[in-house]
């Protein structure tokens, strides 16, 4: 069995090599980085063997192929699925009035924002949200108020003449 610090001194003179031999069979050195540093952790939990084959670079070589295979077919998979299944929609991002929201959202406290979410988003009732969390019913009114409050000051819109700072 390899010890520690003979897998380490494997490591450190083979990982370069298998990198640069991983990366000229898959034209990707991110993917040849991956595979080789997964390999050699599998290596790892099999010291015992990579000692009795004499021959650890094929081992950790091959096993990198092989997960760099699989990769390789789990995203072919994923691409055909996508296909049989149509584009999705495109989606078109925030709008500013989106953007302008969660800033305001930001800004609330913490309390605040979880119970006017848990209220508007998830369309619980006060006693709903004081259930799930464990605060008093009067409490999260008190949220509510002080958070619609907070969000109408925020969300006004400025006239930009009264305030340039704006």
């Amino acid at each position: 069995m390899l010890t520690v610090e003979e897998f380490e001194a494997f490591y450190e003179q083979a990982v370069a090599r298998l990198t640069g031999q991983l990366y000229v069979m898959l034209g990707d050195l991110h993917e040849a980085q991956d595979v080789v540093q997964e390999a050699f952790v599998k290596g790892w939990s099999r010291r015992r063997q990579l000692d009795r084959d004499g021959q650890p670079e094929a081992w950790i070589r091959t096993v990198a192929w092989r997960l760099a295979v699989s990769r390789w077919r789990f995203r072919r998979r994923t691409s055909d699925a996508w296909d049989r299944a149509g584009a999705p929609p495109p989606v078109e991002g925030p709008g500013p009035e989106y953007v302008v929201l969660i800033d305001a959202l930001r800004d609330l406290p913490a309390q605040q924002r979880r119970t006017v979410a848990l209220h508007y988003l998830c369309d619980l009732s006060v006693e709903q949200i004081a259930g799930e969390t464990g605060q008093s019913a009067s409490t999260v009114k008190t949220h509510l108020v002080r958070g619609r409050v907070s969000l109408a000051d925020r969300l006004q819109p400025r006239n930009v003449e009264e305030d340039p700072g704006a």
